[in-house]
C-alpha cells in the first residue's frame, strides 16, 4: 500500500515505505531485540532529520545540511535470510551466535535507497552510515553528515565499502566471461538527471533505476 509521503517521481516497481517492514526470516526473539530496547534519554532522535530529496540517480540536499547530524534512516525490509543478488542490502546487526540482520531496499524502501557511492563523483564521501536507536527503541541504519557541511543541491554520497565493490567486480567478470562465451554484447544503459521531490530534491529520469 502506498503512503501519502511517496514522491511523485517514485519508481512504480518499488513500494515506498516510511517505516521498516520485517520479513518472516526475522524471529520473534530477534525482532524483540531490534524494536524494543530501551533508549537512553540523551540518544539522538529523528527530530534532527534534515531535508533531502532523492531520484533514481541519486540523493541530493534540498537545503544546507550542518556537519555531524542525522539526515535520514535507510528504510527497507529487515531480514535474516541471504540475499547475495541485491544491490540495496545493508548489514544492520550481527548477533554473537552468528545471525546476520540486513535491511534490503530493493523492492520496498525510502529515499535513502538511491544514495550513491562517492567514487567517480568526489574525492571522499560527505556522509556516513551509523546504526542508531530511534526514540521508540528500534534499531536502524541511518545516514549522518560528516565533518563538513553539505550545501543545498549537493549530492549526498557515502562509501559502499571495498567489499561491496570487490563482490560487484567479481560478478562483472563472471558476466563478461559468459558474454564472450555466448558471443553477445553487454549493453550499458545510462540516464540523465532531472526532476524534483518536495523538501528534498529528487533528480532523475529515463528508464534506468538503481544505484550508480
Amino acid at each position: 500500500m502506498r503512503t501519502n509521503t511517496e514522491p511523485s517521481s517514485w519508481p512504480p516497481n518499488v513500494q515506498f515505505i516510511a517505516v521498516p517492514q520485517y520479513h518472516t526470516s526475522v524471529t520473534s526473539v530477534m525482532r524483540s531485540f531490534l524494536t524494543k530496547v530501551k533508549v537512553p534519554a540523551d540518544s539522538p532522535s529523528s527530530s534532527a532529520v534534515s531535508s533531502c530529496h532523492c531520484s533514481q540517480f541519486g540523493l541530493f540536499a534540498a537545503k544546507n545540511i550542518a556537519p555531524k547530524i542525522h539526515i535520514l534512516d535507510y528504510i527497507g525490509e529487515v531480514h535474516c535470510d541471504d540475499r547475495p543478488t541485491s544491490d540495496y542490502d545493508l548489514s544492520l546487526y550481527r548477533s554473537q551466535d552468528g545471525v546476520s540482520v540486513g535491511v534490503d531496499a530493493s523492492k520496498v524502501g525510502n529515499e535513502a535507497r538511491f544514495i550513491n557511492d562517492y567514487r567517480g563523483v568526489k574525492s571522499k564521501p560527505n556522509v556516513v552510515f551509523v546504526d542508531r536507536r530511534t526514540s521508540s527503541g528500534e534499531l536502524r541504519m541511518s545516514i549522518w553528515s560528516s565533518a563538513a557541511p553539505i550545501k543545498k543541491g549537493e549530492e549526498i554520497l557515502v562509501s559502499y565499502g571495498k567489499s561491496w565493490w570487490r563482490s560487484r567486480q567479481s560478478e562483472t567478470s563472471d558476466r563478461d566471461d559468459l558474454t564472450m562465451d555466448m558471443d553477445m554484447n553487454l549493453v550499458v544503459i545510462q540516464g540523465v538527471r532531472t526532476g524534483e521531490f518536495r523538501d528534498v530534491r529528487l533528480e532523475g529520469g529515463g528508464s534506468f533505476e538503481g544505484l550508480i
